[in-house]
């Protein structure tokens, strides 16, 4: 395994192979796709902005053959209509990750397909780490 090269002079005078990649600071980026009406417990009306992360190649347990798709979650904002709509095509620094919660039924829209699912995906800043985002137990509610 050799080291890489690089051909711009700058770079190659101070960076080797890691230290290259640590001074592209690459930002891992998500995009407000979409935006929903949802309803509290409550009854109390809010915009959630639906958030797509980058291009994921899967594996069928099925079928053992790989297909693309992209990883989406939505959070709650203090937007209006017109605010939430305006969002759409902003880009966030984050990723989106897998978290495990209690089992819960979900309806393919597509299908009608039944499935019991034991995760869900969630938001995740840059910088904070999956532990810190667990509330252990504790539902976050939206006032």
């Amino acid at each position: 395994m050799g080291g890489a090269t690089f051909t711009h002079p700058r770079i190659h005078a101070y960076c080797g192979q890691n230290e290259f990649i640590n001074f592209l600071k690459l930002k891992i980026m998500v995009t407000v796709t979409d935006y929903a009406l949802k309803t509290t417990a409550g009854g109390r009306e809010f915009y959630a902005l639906v958030l797509q992360g980058g291009l994921c190649m899967v594996q069928s347990k099925n079928t053992g053959n790989y297909y693309a798709t992209v990883k989406r979650c939505s959070i709650p904002s203090t937007f209006d209509e017109a605010t939430a709509k305006a969002m759409v095509g902003e880009k966030i620094t984050g990723s989106i990750q897998k978290q495990t919660c209690e089992p819960y039924e979900y309806i393919n829209k597509e299908t009608g397909e039944v499935i019991e699912l034991d995760y869900r995906w969630i938001y995740l800043p840059e910088g904070v780490s999956m532990q810190e985002a667990v509330f252990e137990g504790a539902v976050q509610q939206v006032i």
